[in-house]
């Protein structure tokens, strides 16, 4: 089964042409099933190319998916169309009204990361996004700023500032390779890295939380929070082969001192076109996600969140 996308959605052309399966919501209407309802909250700036990235990798499944797209009520995004934001996204305060449920929800980074969280404008409405998941959402993925932020508030992790950026194609490995995200998984792999900050692997395992996937170059990358149904992954996996090559060229174009991404490029070069050995695996993971979620999610949405879920 297809991914449900607005028709006049850029992801659709972009992932129909990629020939990832999407329809319209007109022909979904025709099949007498229950989709899943999948959440994104997204705050990154670039939010048509964030759209596409997750769109693809939940839309891989056998299963029909529902992609309803969120933000931030008050904050206002400076780098997207105002038109495509007041076309496809709703604001969490409406979302909240509503009393809806979702199956999943995946909350997004920011390029925020310098700032202390509770210095964050929107602090206050995403820490009620994180509270109202407990009660509205199955199973909830926090990504790379948005996972540090979740794993913050239920559990007071810190985030540490690093002396330089952790940036590249980071050789990680599989601890956990008995866990249901993790089914078909290497025992090792590449994952894009791209952030200024760290969470240390004694604060996490401290706070009894456990981990799934680390780097001894980047540290922790994905940790299950069970508690929270939640997933907390503070590096790139949905990141197209392209993205931290984009990230490279801005910064040298602002002049801003920035390493080559390393392990990216053939023989580290900028010059050579950058090669993606993540792709298969950030399919797993996003496959498993939405699959554990088909497992186990009730099938009356009214049921999410309560005891009898």
């Amino acid at each position: 089964m297809p991914i449900k996308l607005p028709s006049d959605l850029p992801a659709f052309d972009v992932l129909t042409r990629e020939g990832v399966m999407v329809m319209s919501d007109e022909m979904a209407a025709r099949q007498d099933i229950r989709p899943l309802r999948i959440g994104l909250l997204n705050l990154m700036p670039k939010k048509i190319q964030t759209e596409t990235q997750f769109a693809r990798l939940i839309g891989a499944t056998p299963l029909q998916i529902e992609l309803h797209l969120i933000r931030m009520t008050e904050h206002q995004t400076r780098n997207t169309a105002a038109a495509h934001m007041e076309t496809f996204y709703r604001p969490f305060a409406e979302v909240e009204a509503s009393g809806e449920r979702f199956d999943g929800l995946i909350i997004t980074g920011a390029p925020i990361e310098h700032l202390p969280f509770e210095e964050v404008t929107y602090w206050d409405e995403l820490t009620r996004v994180f509270d109202w998941t407990q009660a509205h959402v199955h199973s909830t993925f926090g990504v790379c700023w948005g996972g540090m932020a979740m794993i913050h508030h239920f559990h007071g992790v810190a985030k540490h500032i690093l002396p330089h950026k952790a940036f590249g194609a980071v050789r990680h490995s599989n601890l956990a390779p008995a866990s249901p995200y993790l089914r078909g998984f290497s025992d090792d792999m590449v994952i894009p890295v791209s952030r200024w900050t760290e969470l240390k692997r004694d604060e996490i395992e401290a706070a009894g939380l456990p981990i799934l996937i680390d780097s001894a170059e980047s540290g922790p990358c994905l940790v299950e929070d069970p508690a929270h149904r939640a997933l907390y992954i503070f590096n790139h996996l949905e990141y197209d082969s392209g993205t931290l090559k984009e990230e490279y060229d801005r910064d040298v174009a602002a002049g801003t001192p920035i390493n080559v991404p390393a392990n990216y490029y053939p023989g580290d070069d900028p010059s050579l076109p950058p090669q993606n050995r993540w792709r298969s695996h950030a399919h797993l993971l996003y496959g498993n996600w939405i699959n554990e979620i088909y497992q186990t999610t009730p099938f009356d949405l009214s049921l999410i969140g309560t005891q009898q879920a």
